[in-house]
């Protein structure tokens, strides 16, 4: 196994919090409210991180089972020393829990990303015509006639999928690390734009209506659900002692982050904000190269998060075949799954929806409601505190309570956008 020190270690961390949930913290800052949701971002990272360390310590205290854990070893180990009979027989099923919401989340983001580049590549090309080199002021132009947004995802579908074709990642190491300075640069040049500018007196709402709160919680947890590579950077550290250290850290900057970022771009372009940050950029050739930079960064990004669910399912496909059709059925497999993700996207075309939907369904149990019962069964036979049961019991109820509101809310919201847009489509042909 090849070790890392804490410089690196912490530089994947990063990482592996950061994508385009961060673009999405500004409107989920308008769905909470000005005051309300920074203070709802810091609480909510203070429970994620907390929920990231439970997992750390559940895998150092069940390392007799297994000395390097992933996720779903933790949880099947749990099961096996926990209180419950019927659950101790049946341990296997906290991995495939974990391997289950592991795949809807990583391909959930795959989704995401198909929207992302679709949204803002569409963006850069509808303004083109209008595009100057005046920077200092968002200008109005008039936006060119261009694609469905869906032709733009059956674009995109060909090029993803020669990507996931890569199957070590080893090869992707450059591109990652290109994609990774691109997506830098960007956030740069986000920051140092949206700070400047910003009207005073401040007019906007403390706090939104509770109807779209949990819009807010989906957003969020999506931005906060790196749990998954918690384990496997600890694994993978010269002096794991020191991971602790290095979590805390990496997650103090992640949270401030995105607590600036959200609340900076809401007061910048207030009620104006859109689904990504990146669409309230000017429309200035400096910008809309950032958009590009940023869609290059998350294109190479799908083929790294794409990775997860294709060790879980390839695996179970190949097995079945003899090994004159193994790399046949390896590719079919992850052509389906990139054409899986397409379709979905296409499906459900709107950025800030399809976040707060991944983030509810998967985000949340994966974060927020597995490890605090994680916990509970891994140090039952060593005896809790009461208050510890007490908090553990209490994260969870918050994680389902935002896993159950967050997806009504969100596939709602998806249901009424479309009874719009078909409406609207209805007159315009009408009128036609």
């Amino acid at each position: 196994m090849v070790q890392t020190n804490c410089g690196f270690t912490l530089v994947h961390l990063l990482k592996g919090n950061i994508g385009t949930g961060l673009l999405g913290l500004p409107l989920a800052v308008k769905n909470a409210g000005i005051v309300v949701g920074p203070i709802s971002l810091l609480i909510m990272g203070i429970i994620a991180v907390h929920c990231m360390d439970i997992l750390v310590k559940c895998s150092h205290h069940l390392s007799t089972k297994k000395p390097f854990m992933d996720y779903g070893d933790a949880m099947q180990y749990g099961l096996e020393v926990g209180p419950i009979p019927f659950l101790r027989r049946h341990s296997i099923w906290g991995r495939w829990i974990v391997d289950l919401f592991l795949i809807i989340t990583q391909l959930g983001f795959c989704c995401v990303y198909f929207v992302f580049l679709t949204d803002n590549v569409k963006q850069v090309v509808q303004a083109a015509n209008g595009t100057t080199t005046n920077c200092n002021y968002n200008e109005t132009v008039v936006l060119s006639p261009t694609f469905d947004s869906r032709l733009y995802m059956l674009c995109f579908l060909p090029f993803i999928t020669l990507l996931v074709f890569i199957r070590n990642l080893k090869y992707l190491a450059p591109w990652s690390l290109a994609a990774n300075v691109a997506m830098l640069i960007s956030l740069i040049m986000i920051y140092q734009y949206i700070v400047r500018g910003i009207h005073y007196p401040v007019t906007l709402p403390y706090e939104a209506s509770f109807k779209t709160y949990p819009l807010f919680f989906g957003t969020a947890i999506f931005a906060f659900e790196g749990i998954g590579v918690v384990l496997p950077l600890e694994n993978k550290m010269q002096k794991p002692r020191s991971f602790r250290t290095v979590l805390f850290l990496g997650m103090i900057i992640v949270t401030v982050l995105y607590i600036s970022l959200g609340t900076i771009g809401y007061l910048q372009f207030g009620d104006n904000i859109g689904a990504s940050i990146t669409l309230n950029l000017p429309n200035c050739w400096l910008y809309q190269a950032v958009k590009l930079l940023y869609s290059f960064g998350i294109f190479i990004t799908y083929a790294v998060q794409f990775y997860v669910p294709a060790e879980i399912l390839v695996p179970l496909a190949v097995s079945r075949v003899s090994e004159r059709w193994m790399l046949a059925v390896d590719l079919l497999c992850r052509t389906g799954l990139v054409i899986l993700t397409c379709l979905l996207a296409i499906l459900i075309p709107e950025l800030d929806l399809v976040i707060s939907l991944v983030g509810s369904i998967s985000s949340s149990a994966l974060a927020l409601i597995l490890p605090p019962i994680l916990e509970i069964f891994a140090f039952y036979s060593d005896g809790l505190p009461w208050w510890a049961i007490a908090k553990n019991i209490i994260i969870s109820i918050i994680g389902f309570v935002g896993f159950v509101t967050g997806t009504y809310v969100s596939i709602q919201e998806i249901v009424l956008r479309n009874s719009i847009k078909n409406t609207l489509n209805f007159t315009a042909s009408g009128i036609l």
